[in-house]
């Protein structure tokens, strides 16, 4: 590759989503990864900086402040389905900005939407996954899986989801994955395109990431 093709590849990458980092002699910052202390995105229509709280002495959201709650879930929640960290989390949201083959994926019930949530993640409620007319028409709308004129479902198209619930101790990404009586796993979904973020709101909200939502 000659050095002006290289210029161009890097530019190209460079447009789908702004990196703000750390130069020589800038005063130190909370990073996102080493040297990175913010990313502007565009997902799902919304426009934000995603980035750390750079307050000091800034603390955790009141919605996550407690430990009496939930049952600890599963590194691995089935064969297949990768567990993700943060990192990977912002990456897939990276990927999604212009990856219409990817979604970003809240699985809570609305009310937890409402109050704190990922910016640019799109809520499906794993409620839906208790009925088979309901999970079908989320697959269909969301998820890219098509129900054919048999009733049978073809999955040659279906999304990569990176998915969320409240953390560690929450059971609505894996009621959706697996537990639901009409859960994607148990209704064929590919188990290699579903990514579980465990630490969910729980972990991103301790690590100070960037939130949409009341807070109450």
């Amino acid at each position: 590759m000659t050095i002006l093709k290289k210029l161009l590849v890097a530019s190209a990458i460079a447009g789908i989503c702004s990196v703000s980092a750390m130069a020589e002699g800038d005063e130190k910052f909370v990073p996102i990864s080493k040297g990175v202390k913010s990313i502007e995105m565009n997902l799902n229509g919304e426009k934000f900086t995603l980035m750390r709280n750079q307050t000091a002495g800034n603390k955790i959201s009141p919605l996550y402040d407690t430990t009496n709650r939930g049952t600890p879930q599963p590194i691995t929640l089935a064969q297949g389905v990768e567990t993700v960290g943060e990192i990977e989390f912002i990456e897939y949201m990276k990927k999604a900005q212009t990856d219409n083959t990817i979604a970003i994926i809240d699985s809570r019930k609305p009310g937890w939407y409402a109050k704190l949530r990922i910016p640019g993640a799109v809520n499906v409620p794993y409620t839906n996954f208790d009925e088979r007319d309901t999970a079908i028409e989320m697959m269909e709308d969301e998820m890219g899986v098509v129900e054919k004129d048999d009733g049978t479902l073809d999955f040659s198209k279906a999304k990569t989801l990176a998915l969320y619930c409240n953390g560690y101790w929450c059971g609505q990404t894996p009621g959706m994955v697996k537990n639901a009586k009409f859960a994607l796993l148990k209704m064929g979904y590919p188990a290699e395109k579903i990514k579980y973020y465990r630490g969910g709101m729980q972990a991103w909200a301790s690590l100070g990431f960037t939130v949409v939502g009341s807070g109450k």
